[in-house]
């Protein structure tokens, strides 16, 4: 028996990575999904992937941060399945610099995916759970939602050359515990996960060309040097980097039924790294 049959759940950054293995994984127990990427072809294939598996998926792609996209987001998933049972806030990318570095556009631009698209999301949803909170509380049969927002051990202890990504990942928390205090009266379940070093194309190793990604037009640097990841792999008790399938574990505790009395909690996914 699947623990997630019928539900339907909305994963932002969800055509690569971290936010793919958890759109997959919710889909393998049974839950509909509305994916994202920014780039439309990666948000295609990954709601056509779930499709040719069995299950049921529709693509809303763009950033997080265009002024409509929340609406949209939220709109597909009531439209087009009918309510809303699952949040994921996953969409996000690093920009960094030392302070001195960092540029007023590119602080205020971490703390907008990160923070901001999360918050305007949850925004959108809040009327139509309100709404099907309290008719599902009049005829009797309750049902706890789920929202999952991403944060980083970045967030919780900082991190050199993030003051922007740390900031808007502290503001996470802060935004979680909120929430779990005005929406537990819908039964709303609103939960985050911290990440520590897990395989993605954020964090491969810098070749002798480095990587970079395009960001609406900007060209952003990203990787860590092999030295760096060799280090942090020592601290890390378990020995090694998590797997972007061992991060959506973690996502799906906090969206499984087994979860329905635990909010307002951060979850530290980090292989025991706590720094």
């Amino acid at each position: 028996m699947t623990r997630l049959n019928d539900r339907v759940a909305l994963v932002s950054g969800s055509g690569r990575g971290i936010g793919r293995a958890v759109a997959l994984k919710l889909a393998s127990e049974g839950a509909k999904l509305v994916v994202n990427d920014i780039d439309a072809q990666h948000g295609d294939a990954v709601a056509s992937e779930l499709r040719d598996r069995g299950g049921q998926a529709m693509a809303v792609n763009g950033s997080v941060t265009e002024p409509d996209f929340a609406d949209r987001f939220i709109d597909t998933a009531l439209e087009g399945f009918g309510g809303i049972d699952i949040i994921v806030n996953n969409a996000g990318y690093t920009w960094d610099a030392t302070i001195q570095n960092t540029r007023d556009e590119q602080f205020q631009e971490m703390l907008d995916v990160h923070l901001g698209a999360p918050f305007r999301i949850l925004r959108a949803a809040a009327g139509p759970i309100r709404e099907a909170a309290r008719r599902e509380k009049e005829e009797g049969r309750p049902i706890h939602r789920k929202v999952v927002n991403i944060s980083s051990i970045a967030g919780l202890f900082g991190n050199a050359g993030q003051s922007g990504y740390a900031s808007a990942k502290a503001g996470i928390g802060g935004l979680t515990r909120t929430l779990a205090k005005e929406w537990g009266r819908y039964n709303v379940n609103v939960n985050a996960v911290a990440f520590g070093l897990i395989e993605t194309r954020l964090t491969q190793a810098i070749a002798a060309e480095q990587a970079t990604i395009n960001m609406e037009g900007r060209e952003i640097k990203v990787g860590i040097r092999s030295e760096m990841l060799d280090s942090w792999a020592r601290m890390i008790p378990l020995g090694r980097a998590g797997t972007p399938e061992e991060a959506a574990d973690a996502v799906f505790l906090l969206c499984a039924p087994e979860s329905d009395y635990i909010s307002g909690q951060m979850l530290v996914c980090a292989g025991g790294l706590l720094v």
